[in-house]
């Protein structure tokens, strides 16, 4: 696979994505959006700034004046493109990738992503083109910080009546980099934080919060602080991941089904955005709260013009990505936190604890995601088609296929979608009791081979 992704642009540095190659994306970028004025920040990664001076280079050489914000994480690079007068603009980061990756995540004007579907590919053809002469006359260059109204535009989002103790992992990631600004601005946040200095070579543990064990130092913190929760978050910020206050992980699909309850209270009858892989509890608790629930498939350009076209407020992904209509329908970990401090300190849950307040939405049984690393993935997608015929089935995103309803009393449901990002397939399977799940999984898993550690 090649660094122009589905979602992004991502591969090793040098040998994958050097700062001969980041100048011709920008170049091909700045051309490609037509652009007169463009966004660029970068993480902390060690090569970030070469890679994000390559990038500005080549879009000053098709013309176009670059406002160079700095460190910024993906959120804050989304607020700068969405708040300034630009043509879209980019962040320089491999997300929770180690630190020997690099890439970009880009966007158009409004902070509406850029994919394979809509110019990912483009990109790709024009970088292997001879590169034209630099325009004449070459485009400018400005600077800005703006952390602090980032930081603002972040804690507007707030409204804690009641202090609230919180356990925070920055996995010396970017969150790091923006939370004490907007802490700063939150008085009433009590926040026990590690592993907060930025480092580029993520030098204590992975800064991916979907894998259990990097969770362990929250939990940790959790414990000795006695905060009401924990959150980790990955490298440039745009995901996180929750524990409650005995430590126990809380998936983003039952997070989503929580938060959606309270914009829900707040906007009735709106639209609730969810990726299929989330449990069925999800669009049970969106339509019991009133909500419009819509399934969409996995990847974040997919959910946020879904969001779009269908007036969504908020959405979630089974990966840690929150989506808020409110913030250029893009997603943010920070606003995760703040929506779920929101929700705890609200009057009538200041005496529970998270644990209770997810205790009903932990009444299904997922296997979670399974990886299977196979030779052929259109094949075995085939396979299984055929193999569960006689299931209600659908093809949004892989194969999904449906055995009963809510009501009924047994039911089960699975869904195998080869991954946008790593050669894989990825099997998520629910059902109504633990062991119709055990049983379905073995079943498929004799289908598919042994899954991947």
């Amino acid at each position: 696979m090649g660094v122009f992704k589905a979602y992004d642009i991502r591969g090793l540095v040098p040998d994958e994505l050097d700062a001969d190659l980041a100048r011709r994306i920008g170049d091909a970028f700045a051309r490609l959006l037509s652009a007169r004025r463009l966004v660029v920040g970068r993480d902390v990664r060690t090569h970030s700034p070469e890679i994000a001076g390559a990038v500005i280079e080549g879009a000053r050489d098709a013309g176009a004046t670059v406002l160079d914000i700095g460190l910024a994480s993906t959120p804050m690079t989304y607020y700068a493109i969405g708040s300034q007068p630009c043509d879209g603009g980019l962040c320089v980061t491999a997300s929770h990738n180690p630190g020997q990756y690099n890439g970009m995540k880009l966007c158009g004007q409004g902070a509406r992503p850029i994919s394979a579907a809509n110019g990912i590919l483009e990109l790709e053809r024009m970088c292997a083109e001879p590169r034209p002469a630099p325009a004449a006359p070459r485009g400018g260059l400005e600077t800005a910080d703006l952390l602090e109204a980032y930081a603002g535009h972040v804690a507007s989002f707030a409204a804690l009546e009641v202090p609230v103790k919180i356990a925070i992992d920055a996995a010396n990631g970017m969150a790091g980099h923006t939370l004490p600004a907007i802490l700063a601005r939150l008085p009433r946040v009590e926040a026990e934080c590690m592993l907060m200095e930025p480092d580029g070579t993520f030098p204590v543990h992975e800064a991916n919060p979907l894998k259990e064990e990097n969770l362990d130092g929250v939990r940790a913190l959790v414990a000795q602080s006695g905060a009401r929760l924990g959150v980790g978050f990955d490298g440039d910020a745009d995901r996180c991941c929750f524990v409650d206050e005995a430590g126990r992980t809380v998936p983003a699909d039952l997070m989503t089904a929580l938060l959606a309850r309270e914009f829900l209270r707040q906007r009735p009858g709106a639209p609730i955005v969810y990726d299929l892989r989330s449990s069925w509890v999800v669009k049970e608790e969106i339509a019991r709260a009133g909500g419009v629930p819509i399934r969409d498939r996995v990847g974040h350009s997919f959910i946020k013009a879904t969001m779009r076209e269908r007036g969504a407020v908020f959405a979630g992904e089974l990966s840690g990505h929150f989506y808020f209509a409110d913030n250029f329908t893009t997603d943010s970990g920070v606003l995760a936190m703040v929506s779920v401090l929101n929700l705890l300190a609200r009057p009538e849950n200041r005496a529970r604890p998270l644990s209770e307040l997810v205790r009903d939405l932990r009444r299904y049984y997922s296997t979670g995601e399974i990886n299977f690393r196979v030779p052929d993935k259109a094949a075995a997608i085939a396979r299984l088609k055929r193999q569960f015929a006689g299931g209600r089935q659908d093809e949004l995103d892989g194969i999904t296929v449906e055995y009963g309803d809510l009501d009924d009393a047994e039911w089960w449901w699975f869904n195998l979608r080869p991954s946008n990002t790593e050669p894989l397939l990825r099997l998520n399977l629910e059902a109504s009791t633990s062991d119709l799940r055990d049983r379905r999984r073995a079943e498929l898993v004799g289908l598919l081979g042994e899954p991947l550690s």
